[in-house]
Order: structure tokens, then sequence, then C-alpha cells
């Protein structure tokens, strides 16, 4: 692909950055194109894995077909069966008519599975079923259909880990997996970090008639050498809060540091797993407690308080236990290393707290206690089913 083909399809999609990891998966996108071969995209929250789908359609012979995107983790567990298969009229209590789902509709087209890995096992094994025959049931009707739907899924979970805790099909996950699309981490892109900011910055201080954004050398390398946990959409909202608060709109590094989360703003971070048990990911564990300490160290020892009363909670010193991994986190003023075995925070009950506490600071509210959590609204419903919340 030439590089005047690049910039247009760039250009067509709204996608911003010459990083070599993001022209490899334009290039691969437009090749699988021609192809009916189904292809997940991986990768980190907020890194763009929507263009690709729509690539690959407008690339496809299907263009002038359908093309529906689906976010799997938004639908409820009670409805995503008939939402992509659809339902007979008296299917169940409220079908008070028969309905078309997605596969059926977007016939002859595209289908966009995002979030895919949170779909439920019984959905999974329907999904497996028309990927590897074209054919499924609506709810509630025993007649076979045919579809001919080509489908693209999304996901930014480990899926390894999702088939070893049973939460994912193994079978499912291969034939998705035909051909595979990882989009990189802003980390990943670092050349891109200063065009995408000044996109953002330019494009919101042009709505608002607000002086452009400048970055000195200085916060420029700061930018870039940041974490970005968030990816393009934590940077993206960065660009858009200093543009709202600061007067000056030329940045230097002290002011670009008040703006970068704590976790990001330190040289000298450090966070490893030890003892680790193998075939085992602590990723998700590590998050939760790693934003429990980083994030409100009051709320911490609030936790630990609470802890302490029902099972002994010392975070001082360690002690003999049986395969634990431990998680070593620097203090915030010292170099110490502070171990915190999981033998004395057990990780569920870290988790159930944490849960409980966004779940009574929105008063109740899933959607928004889910978002403040990072979960999704169907993962979050789990959990609170899981603890007994």
């Amino acid at each position: 692909m030439t590089q005047q083909e690049l910039l247009s399809i760039k250009q067509r999609f709204g996608i911003i950055g010459n990083s070599p990891l993001l022209n490899r998966d334009i290039e691969i996108a437009v090749q699988v194109a021609r192809t009916d071969l189904s292809v997940l995209i991986t990768g980190e929250s907020g890194v763009g894995k929507e263009h690709f789908p729509k690539i690959i359609h407008t690339y496809s012979a299907r263009k002038h077909g359908a093309y529906f995107a689906v976010n799997c983790g938004a639908i409820p567990e009670g409805t995503i069966d008939s939402e992509l298969f659809g339902h007979e009229k008296g299917a169940f209590t409220d079908a008070k008519n028969e309905h078309k789902g997605y596969f059926e509709i977007a016939d002859g087209g595209t289908l966009f599975l995002d979030e895919v890995g949170e779909l439920p096992l019984q959905t999974q094994v329907r999904l497996l079923r028309v990927l590897e025959t074209g054919e499924y049931l609506r709810m509630g009707s025993s007649q076979v259909r045919k579809t001919n739907v080509r489908v693209v899924a999304a996901t930014n979970l480990n899926m390894r880990q999702a088939i070893d805790d049973g939460r994912f099909r193994e079978d499912l996950y291969y034939r998705l997996n035909t051909i595979e699309i990882r989009v990189p981490a802003l980390r990943e892109r670092k050349e891109d970090i200063p065009l995408l900011f000044r996109k953002f910055s330019v494009d919101f201080c042009n709505r608002y008639q607000m002086p452009p954004l400048s970055l000195n050398e200085e916060a420029t390398r700061l930018l870039q050498n940041a974490y970005w946990r968030g990816n393009i959409r934590q940077l993206k909202n960065l660009a858009e809060q200093i543009a709202t608060i600061e007067m000056d709109h030329q940045i230097n590094a002290e002011t670009l540091r008040r703006y970068l989360p704590q976790e990001e703003n330190r040289q000298d971070l450090v966070l490893r797993v030890t003892g680790k048990e193998p075939g085992k990911d602590y990723s998700h564990e590590i998050g939760i407690l790693y934003n429990l300490v980083m994030q409100n160290k009051k709320d911490l020892e609030e936790l630990k308080a609470l802890m302490e009363n029902g099972r002994p909670l010392d975070i001082s010193r360690s002690r003999e236990h049986e395969k634990a991994p431990s998680i070593e986190l620097p203090s915030r003023d010292t170099e110490e290393i502070i171990p915190i075995e999981e033998d004395n925070l057990r990780v569920d009950d870290s988790e159930r707290e944490l849960i409980r506490r966004a779940l009574e600071r929105t008063g109740g509210n899933r959607k928004e206690a889910a978002a403040h959590l990072g979960f999704s609204e169907r993962t979050l419903y789990r959990k609170i089913k899981e603890y007994g919340l």
C-alpha cells in the first residue's frame, strides 16, 4: 500500500498517527476485507478499535450491505439472544410481537460485535453455530433460518485468561480469531501522542473560540512518557480539561503535571508481582488494588480498619502462607517498598468493598457505578449477585 493510499484511509476514517504499528494494522484490515474471514480486534480500552470494522466493511464486497455495531457489554444478559437472533411473538412475557435480530437484518452485510468477551456462555453457543453453519433459531421458534453475515469482533479482555477461567469458549475464540488485528496502546506509539493532543486541543478550542494550546519541549516529552492507562480517550479528556481550565494556553511541564494522574507522573513507580501462580493472570486484581492505593489513600485506611474487624490485616510485615502472590507498591513519600500479602488483603474482599462504595456514591445507579469501576454493566451485575450486594 502506498503512503498516499494510507493517508487517504486515515483521513476517511478519522485516524491520526504515523506509527508503523498503526499503519500495519490498517494494511491488514484492507487486505482481509477482500475475504469473508472472521476478524478479532484486540487491544486495551480507548485505543480506537472501532475504526477497523468500518475499514473492513468499506473495502469489502459487502460495502453496499448493512453495517451494524453491537456493544455486547451494554445489552442485559436476559435480552442479548433476542437482540442478536430475534424472537417470536409469545417467546417470553414481554414478547408481544415478533422481532428480527441483528443476524437477520444485517444479512449480506457486516456485524461488529464489540466487547464480545462479555457474551454469556449460552449466547456463545448460539454464536458459534451461526458462524460455522450460517444457521440460527429465533427465540421461541423451531424454524432454522439462514444468514450471510460477516462478523468482526473486538475485545479488551485477555481472552486466554477468560478461557482458562471458563468465561469464554475456546472453540468460539478460535472461530472468531481467524485473523487478529492487535491495536497498539498509546504508549506504544509515542510519536503519535503530540499529533493527537494537538488535534484534540485544536478541535476543542475552535469549537469554543479559544486560543489553541501549545506545549513546550519539556511538556511534550512529559506527555510522551506518560503511561496513558486510558489511551486515546484519556488523552482527549486531558486536552479538553487543560483548554477549559488554564487561562494561559502556553503549557509547560509544571502545568501539565497537575493534570496527569499520580501514577503517570512518577518516574520511580514500581509495580511487580512475585510468587505468581503459573498460568494465572493477576492483571485484574492488580488493577483493583493499584487504584485503591494510589487514587484514594484515605479509602485504603478505612478499608484496612473494616477488614481488621473481620480478619487480620497487616501491611507492615509478611507471614508464611501457601503460594500466595505478593504485590509490591512504592510508598508515595519514600522509596520503601510496601508488601501487600494476598493472605492478609484478599482480592475478593477488596473488590467487594470497592463495588459497595461505588454503589453508595452513585446512589445505587449501576450504570454510573460500572463506569466508575471500569466494568461493563453486565460484569457489575454479575459481581453484585456473586458478592450478595
